[in-house]
């Protein structure tokens, strides 16, 4: 089981992921990606339905039109955890 980010780690990992957020009220981050249209976005969340299975660690999410809204919390863990970093960081990629 993935051990949960202690607070400086938390932390540090905020500072150098561009556009996530701390979770008001919850220990998760969270994104905002708009992309050009739904096809482009849908793209996007498959890319990262790939990864995420394949880390069997999956993602929060809402989709409308062009937008997808991320969450990530590691639920085993009660909070944030490296993998939840591991899953924005290639969000960001597939992102693009």
């Amino acid at each position: 089981m993935a051990e949960k980010l202690s607070p400086e780690r938390r932390d540090e990992v905020l500072a150098g992921l561009a556009g996530w957020r701390a979770v008001e009220n919850r220990d998760a981050i969270a994104k905002s990606f708009r992309f050009a249209d739904f096809n482009a976005a849908f793209g996007f969340m498959s890319r990262v339905a790939l990864m995420a299975e394949k880390m069997d660690h999956h993602p929060e999410w809402f989709n409308v039109y062009n937008r997808v809204e991320v969450l990530l919390s590691t639920h085993d863990a009660g909070g944030l955890t490296e993998l939840d970093v591991r899953l924005a960081r290639f969000c960001d990629e597939a992102a693009g």
